[in-house]
């Protein structure tokens, strides 16, 4: 083997950061910054095989490599598939900070805290790449508006090829106390029509996780329809952000360290009410 390919070899095992650049991604994502690999005239051909083999978020498979010529770590990336991280609410600033759109609210603090920008706009929706640790994540935000968000949804799983298993969708649940977080592996829609219309378009099938943002009961005889589209009051805003903060944790777990352990932080988690 040459020198070069082990120094190649080496230097992708040990500084996996360098990876991070986003020049895998598809050409319609223009707005990212160009890749920082040398050209090819500056690596071997085999050096080259290895870092253009990706994780790829490209919807054309590059050309196969034998596994045996490959690090262990490299042939890991290869076979996994994103996670797909869905924010369920509604467009537009008339609808920014209400009850119905924690679910864009958790994405965008999902976004900030691993720098991966949700600008790009396809498959009907506010979309953005990168990585949560060494794991590709693609986060959206559906802009069809809630009753038919199984719009976008459905398009992205199926252009990507991704798991159910894979797919979490966040969203405002009614039925649950104000600020606390539930993470289900697979469950109904619960009468919430942005979840109806995604079971819907995934052929009935409820089987992909769904983590779950109270925003509590409407006071009163007040109608459901007008509280859920309603603001936070400033002692609200505090709590919220506590538990979005602790789904960006609960995020982060599930995508590094599988369901079960992500759940046990999740439900068993106090609120900040609690914790005062």
């Amino acid at each position: 083997m040459r020198l070069g390919t082990i120094t190649s070899s080496i230097a992708l095992t040990c500084f996996p950061g360098l990876r991070r650049r986003p020049s895998f991604l598809s050409p319609q994502f223009s707005s990212f910054s160009p890749s920082p690999f040398p050209s090819r005239g500056e690596v071997s051909r085999m050096d080259w095989r290895i870092m253009s083999q990706n994780v790829s978020f490209s919807s054309t498979p590059a050309a196969p490599v034998d596994s045996s010529e490959l690090p262990a770590m490299e042939v890991k990336k290869q076979q996994q598939h994103p996670w797909l991280v869905i924010g369920l609410g509604n467009p537009g600033k008339r609808y920014q900070g209400t009850r119905h759109n924690v679910g864009f609210e958790l994405v965008d603090a999902i976004a900030e805290a691993h720098g991966i920008p949700v600008k790009s706009v396809n498959f009907k929706a506010l979309f953005g790449k990168g990585f949560i640790g060494n794991v590709p994540v693609i986060l959206a935000k559906p802009q069809t508006f809630m009753n038919i968000s199984g719009e976008s949804v459905a398009p992205i799983v199926s252009y990507y090829k991704i798991p159910l298993k894979q797919v979490l969708v966040i969203y405002d649940d009614l039925d649950l106390p104000f600020a606390k977080l539930r993470l289900l592996p697979k469950g109904g829609h619960g009468g919430h029509n942005g979840m109806r219309s995604i079971i819907d378009r995934f052929k009935g099938s409820r089987d992909f996780p769904r983590l779950r943002i109270g925003i509590g009961r409407p006071p009163g005889k007040m109608d459901p329809a007008s509280f859920v589209l309603a603001s936070f009051s400033r002692q609200e805003r505090e709590e919220l952000d506590f538990a979005l903060q602790r789904g960006v944790e609960a995020v982060r777990i599930l995508v590094l360290d599988g369901f079960e352990r992500s759940a046990t932080f999740v439900n068993s988690a106090k609120s900040m009410e609690q914790l005062s």
